[in-house]
């Protein structure tokens, strides 16, 4: 059957005839001629090119524990020093001198009564009369020795008290010391994210196997969406900052994240990924000053890790303290098999135990692999509440919570698809909110490395 002249072809074809789509001069193959028939030879497979790109997870694994909070911030407590230094401005004494005069700082922390004993120099014991001269915030340091055994240069110092002598028949001291307690607060943080699908969109059939024989292409989108949304909430409480700015003509509250906590309150190691033994022993020397536990992890970039591990095989073939000792494992039940099976690498150093781990969120190029933090060191510890004497992890995440109702990760859907009936537009809009923050305990204990 042939077509008439001037009669267009139905469907690129004829009326129950094939057609031609090439000069026969042309012709080279039959997939020449039928090449818009041919099935497409498909792989389903979604291939993961960058591995679980979802970063997640840290806060829980480093102990973090979750609680709900009935305010627009959280306040808590933290214990001050038993024992404090007194900022002191000393007149000049010469080497033999008997006594110096003092000028007493004003803070509240500046506590100094007659009798006290304190340490000037670094190494000379002085007591302390705070009726000669009678000047106010004023005191004469007088040798237990009888004279200076060195001289001591004008200027300010701080001193510390190390105890104190009374004569006999003495009355008790008429001034006495209160304890004092750290009042802290941080602010919730509100976090929303939004993902939609029409309805044609929803109906639609794709080559990828998306999860679970799933080729609806919006699946793979949503739950895309949804771990975006988990890793900038979890990045929000590692990075975020307390303060208030106007947006769209609202004001947007911020909150402290562990960085922040670190950086105001903290140790901070700017030199750099730690790779000497050097570095290391100052850390530790100052995490011996801050009563720190016994038990770290230390969460680092790739570099950071293999800076970690030559330092430990050097240490190993130096015979140094890197390896001596017997490790502590309390974080994983004692189990050192479970820190294996975890990815942690342990050593010892300095009578405290550090658990190494590679954390992705430091090597993801589209993250914080190009920023300037390179890890953290953690303690794998609780602290105790000063007030209450309660025991809490040192991370806590908190989240809105009242009478049943949480916003720790709400998720609702408004639309008219895919048996949702709220709302007359043909789409489905996925919604996605969380109102929380991060509480950083003895933020003094903790290490951040940049």
């Amino acid at each position: 059957m042939s077509l008439k002249a001037g009669q267009p072809p139905v469907n690129g074809g004829g009326v129950g005839a094939s057609f031609r789509s090439l000069d026969p001069a042309k012709y080279t193959s039959l997939g020449d001629f039928i090449n818009t028939v041919n099935k497409e030879d498909n792989r389903d497979l979604l291939i993961k090119t960058y591995g679980n790109q979802g970063i997640t997870g840290f806060l829980q694994m480093t102990g973090a524990v979750k609680a709900s909070g009935t305010n627009d911030e959280v306040q808590y407590w933290e214990e001050s020093r038993l024992h404090s230094k007194v900022d002191a401005t000393l007149a000049s004494a010469a080497s033999g001198a008997t006594s110096l005069v003092a000028t007493i700082g004003t803070a509240a922390t500046d506590v100094l009564r007659s009798n006290d004993v304190v340490l000037v120099n670094g190494s000379i014991r002085c007591i302390v009369d705070k009726s000669v001269p009678a000047a106010a915030a004023s005191a004469t340091f007088f040798p237990l020795s009888g004279t200076f055994g060195e001289a001591v240069s004008a200027g300010a110092q701080s001193v510390p008290v190390i105890g104190n002598l009374h004569a006999q028949g003495s009355d008790q001291p008429g001034e006495f010391i209160e304890s004092n307690v750290i009042r802290r607060t941080n602010p919730y943080m509100i976090l929303k994210e939004t993902f939609k699908v029409s309805g044609s969109q929803a109906t639609n059939i794709g080559w990828i196997n998306v999860g679970n024989g799933d080729y609806r292409w919006y699946v793979k989108g949503e739950m895309d969406t949804r771990q975006r949304f988990l890793d900038k909430r979890e990045m929000m409480m590692l990075l975020g900052e307390t303060g208030s700015i106007t947006v769209g003509g609202k004001s947007v509250g911020g909150s402290e994240g562990y960085f922040a906590a670190i950086e105001d309150r903290g140790i901070v190691e700017t030199g750099g990924v730690v790779n000497t033994l050097t570095e290391m022993d100052a850390i530790i020397t100052e995490l011996d000053k801050q009563g720190a536990a016994p038990e770290y992890c230390i969460y680092g970039n790739t570099a950071q890790m293999l800076a970690l591990d030559d330092m430990v095989a050097a240490g190993a073939s130096a015979a140094t303290a890197l390896t001596t000792g017997a490790a502590a494992f309390g974080a994983f039940a004692n189990d050192p098999n479970a820190a294996v099976r975890l990815g942690f690498s342990s050593f010892r150093r300095g009578g405290y135990t550090f658990h190494n781990k590679s954390w992705k969120l430091l090597n993801d190029p589209t993250l914080l692999g190009s920023s300037d933090f390179k890890g953290v060191m953690i303690p794998l510890t609780t602290v105790v509440d000063p007030k209450t004497g309660n025991r809490a992890a040192a991370l806590e995440m908190n989240y809105k919570a009242t009478n049943g109702y949480s916003r720790e990760m709400e998720h609702w859907m408004t639309g008219s698809i895919l048996g949702v009936t709220n709302a007359n537009e043909d789409s489905l809009q996925f919604n996605y909110r969380s109102e929380c923050n991060l509480i950083t305990r003895a933020a003094n204990q903790h290490v951040l490395i940049r």
